[in-house]
């Protein structure tokens, strides 16, 4: 569905994306990733065409961004819903009104906003605002608001610009929640930029990390996590603390046997002793997930690998 390959983009002699490559399937949650500054919004605004690029390619649904201009770039952005960080909903206007603007810009008829605006109040859990002003609503709620018309026009593609940055973790938790019922329910593609972890880690189901405009990892959310590599572990703020004697092993649990007892049975059926330094399970989407880092001495690690290569654990040596 969005195809980009080789995207440059620059401002003046400054380049803030550099040689970009990526693919986001249809119905995919996909995650834009990366601290402040790292070109991941830019790299969305370019999606929508509110951004152009010098050079490599964009495409969403086959069509080039940069070849499509005016009226012809107006049809587009019609398939393309846009939620921002600061809801950018019309204070004098009501949850009503704010939700209809799309539908009336496109003239529909009366009847048929009345009837759409109402059926996505009551989808995003506010058909009871309907007739307030936006500072009568709490963060989330203005939130809601803001994917209610982003979802007006029926896109295919929802464009997310740190939508929840601004809310506390519980309303942060309950938008995520809606943005995953969205996209199971109506099949919407949703591409999502965050610098927070726990967004990823809810609803993605892959994910680039954008380092100075660079993309340093590209995959599935369970490989970025489990096996980490520097640059993930930078990001996520992760510093191993690991003893200085003996081998150190990383293992790490996909969700087919995250519960199954592993390091107990190994203990058990190899007869050997050894230290857990530091583990921790993670809940990526609907899956579990586990990661534990385990040292012992050095003449057991042939032993402990080869039982390992028969478990499904994935696991590295660590220094």
């Amino acid at each position: 569905m969005i195809k980009v390959k080789n995207l440059v983009k620059s401002y003046g002699n400054i380049e803030v994306l550099k040689d970009i490559n990526f693919e986001v399937k249809k119905g995919e949650i996909f995650a834009l990733v990366g601290h402040s500054g790292a070109g991941k919004s830019t790299l969305l605004r370019c999606m929508n065409g509110l951004e152009n690029y010098q050079g490599g390619s964009l495409k969403i649904n086959g069509v080039e961004i940069n070849s499509i201009k005016g009226k012809e770039l107006r049809e587009f952005r019609k398939n393309v819903g846009m939620i921002f960080q600061h809801f950018a909903l019309m204070s004098r206007k009501t949850v009503f009104e704010n939700v209809a603007i799309p539908l009336i810009f496109w003239k529909y008829d009366k009847e048929y906003i009345e009837k759409r605006v109402y059926e996505l109040l009551e989808i995003v859990g506010l058909k009871d605002k309907a007739h307030v002003y936006p500072n009568e609503l709490s963060g989330g709620q203005k939130q809601r608001v803001a994917i209610a018309r982003a979802l007006a026009l029926n896109p295919e593609i929802l464009l997310s610009d740190e939508a929840t940055s601004a809310l506390d973790p519980n309303t942060t938790k309950s938008i995520l929640e809606l943005l995953a019922k969205i996209n199971k329910e109506f099949g919407i593609t949703i591409v999502i930029v965050t610098h927070e972890m726990e967004v990823v880690k809810s609803i993605a189901h892959k994910a680039i990390l954008l380092v100075n405009g660079v993309i340093t990892n590209n995959g599935m959310i369970d490989e970025l996590f489990l096996q980490p590599d520097e640059n993930m572990r930078e990001f996520l703020g992760e510093e191993e603390i690991l003893p200085q004697t003996g081998t150190n092993i990383r293992l790490c649990f996909p969700k087919d046997v995250a519960f199954n007892p592993v390091i107990t049975s190994m203990a058990k059926d190899l007869n050997i002793d050894f230290n857990i330094v530091w583990g921790r399970i993670e809940k990526l989407g609907e899956d579990v997930l586990g990661i534990l880092v385990i040292n012992l001495e050095d003449e057991h690690s042939k032993k402990v690998e080869q039982y390992l290569e028969k478990s499904g654990v994935i696991w590295e040596l660590v220094k």
